[in-house]
């Protein structure tokens, strides 16, 4: 299968790219400078010029392949409803060249805020808590082309999707943890993350690409929900820092934009995403592979 994946050369991305390859499929990434591409060409696969603003290479792209991941995501936080536009566009160049054809279009997707305070399944639609909801346009975009000759489908991640080179949610909180000279977590530390490992979404996204029906969600979450507080306190262990509770009143000075996030209680069954794809989680879990050390080391370049 020719497979068209944005966001190749990402964190992410550079774990789908070799999953595919290895079984058999011929990749193009979409490379938006000379380092994504070189990257892309040292990895085995062929090269795309382009950005997420670049309908017109998204189109092309699309229409080239036999299937679509993707993984593309402007992470700029702070002008996260611009993001989740520009996402949301190119959702609709991607599947609008796709439509009638029955190719599978796999989009990237997040678990937080979809049943917060009890364990959200894959029959779960996404809840409107107010930081993950504009990214659902894109979400909605994709699965309405089910109805239309698309084999679309969500792999909503973890919010900690971990591994050496790691540079989202983990690595933010042993920043903070070292400006502020504390291991901190919000309230009680209660709050559950379900995390998983690159690798196992990596192939998550390829057996989504291979076999997942027209308009499902798909986990990716290897593990359940793991407590915040019990993150903070493997923070500490490997900083020497103590570990403390940030009250609720105090969690925006202490951790900024990134507080809302960290108090968010959202566990996540994979129960039905196993069954329909066979996919099985096989590397370290959460805390386990922060407990490894790899992310108290310097990040390579």
């Amino acid at each position: 299968m020719r497979v068209f994946v944005t966001g190749a050369s990402g964190f992410i991305g550079s774990a789908v790219v070799p999953e595919l390859i290895s079984a058999g499929h011929h990749v193009v990434g979409l490379a938006r400078s000379e380092a994504s591409a070189a990257a892309l060409r040292a990895a085995g696969a062929e090269v795309l010029r382009g950005d997420l603003e670049d309908l017109d290479s998204l189109r092309a792209g699309a229409a080239a392949s036999d299937g679509v991941i993707h993984l593309a995501f402007i992470h700029d936080f702070s002008q996260f409803e611009a993001s989740a536009r520009t996402d949301h566009r190119a959702i609709e160049a991607l599947g609008g060249a796709l439509e009638g054809s029955g190719k599978p279009l796999v989009v990237a997707g997040g678990l937080l805020g979809i049943a917060p305070g009890r364990v959200a399944t894959e029959r779960d639609e996404h809840g409107p808590d107010s930081f993950v909801s504009p990214r659902q346009a894109g979400v909605r975009a994709a699965l309405s082309f089910a109805s239309r000759g698309v084999r679309s489908s969500i792999v909503r991640l973890a919010p900690s999707v971990h591994g050496p080179n790691d540079r989202g949610f983990l690595a933010m909180l042993i920043d903070i943890a070292r400006t502020k000279g504390v291991a901190g977590y919000v309230g009680e530390g209660t709050a559950r993350w379900p995390g998983v490992h690159r690798l196992d979404a990596g192939r998550l996204f390829r057996l989504g690409l291979e076999k997942a029906p027209a308009g499902s969600f798909l986990h990716g979450a290897a593990d359940e929900g793991v407590r915040v507080r019990a993150i903070a306190e493997v923070i500490g262990r490997h900083l020497n820092l103590p570990v403390a509770p940030i009250g609720p009143e105090n969690a925006g000075e202490h951790f900024g934009w990134f507080a809302p996030l960290l108090g968010m209680d959202s566990p996540a069954s994979n129960a039905l995403t196993r069954e329909l794809l066979d996919w099985n989680p096989t590397h370290p879990g959460l805390l386990e592979d922060l407990d490894a050390g790899h992310y108290f080391e310097p990040l390579a370049n």
